[in-house]
């Protein structure tokens, strides 16, 4: 059986891994961005993202206790042991489609922030505190674009519906437990998912309706992030992303 030191260090991973990955693929919009005012925003974003990622990884070095730092664990790690959410690793593609993603994030994120305040771990609730006002701001971002462009021609609907269908599958993981949270939520520390769950459904619904666009039915789910199974794109990320720190292990920045 897991130990809670070890579901500690898991659920750490999951939460910094997350945000580490989708900051990444925010950051290759740096210079691409529609206009100069939302280049300068997903960035900001972007950096928002892996500066809660830097925190949470030196923590979980920490709980883990075997020396590894946040640039260790970011960088020097294989494929499969990354917990992130599968919906953090999707391609970009368009800025429709990575409005819609970072909407399905952001609102999950906002929420799940919002609970984990309440965290038993001192660590863990102060990160909650301090990320939360960040991530207010990205879900605004994110709402007021969806908003902008499902209400808007019908090219800019298609641009936002048709990447709505295809990310949907990877909500339900959003919402998926395995014995990391049993062990973490008796203790208080982790958040209870349950709980999140039909604020999110709602909250999702009521702005999917005022965008006018169509809520997806698709109700099969694709899971596996949290546990190490992930889609091809994260290999390519990282590809990239650990170069630098692989080819020249002793650099410092």
């Amino acid at each position: 059986m897991m130990s809670e030191q070890e579901a500690l260090f898991d659920y750490c991973l999951r939460i910094g891994d997350s945000s580490l990955i989708i900051g990444h693929r925010l950051s290759e919009w740096c210079g691409h961005g529609p206009i100069l005012e939302e280049d300068i925003a997903i960035i900001n974003v972007s950096l928002d993202l892996v500066g809660q990622a830097r925190s949470v990884l030196k923590y979980a070095g920490k709980v883990e206790g075997q020396g590894r730092s946040e640039d260790d664990l970011a960088y020097l790690r294989d494929v499969t042991f990354y917990r992130n959410l599968l919906i953090c690793e999707q391609p970009n593609g368009d800025y429709g489609r990575t409005i819609t993603r970072q909407f399905l994030f952001d609102s999950f994120h906002y929420l799940f922030l919002q609970e984990l305040v309440n965290s038993t771990d001192e660590f863990l609730a102060g990160y909650a505190a301090k990320s939360l006002k960040e991530v207010t701001y990205h879900l605004q971002h994110s709402t007021k674009w969806l908003l902008r462009l499902g209400d808007g021609t019908e090219e800019s609907r298609r641009r936002v519906q048709e990447p709505l269908d295809d990310l949907w599958r990877f909500t339900g993981e959003f919402f998926n437990t395995n014995e990391v949270d049993e062990i973490l939520i008796s203790k208080g520390i982790a958040v209870d998912l349950s709980k999140i769950k039909p604020l999110w459904e709602k909250r999702v619904a009521t702005v999917i309706e005022e965008a006018t666009l169509t809520l997806p039915t698709n109700a099969w789910k694709q899971l596996g992030g949290t546990e190490g199974r992930h889609t091809e794109h994260l290999g390519l990320i990282l590809a990239e992303m650990q170069f630098l720190p692989r080819a020249y292990p002793d650099a410092k920045w």
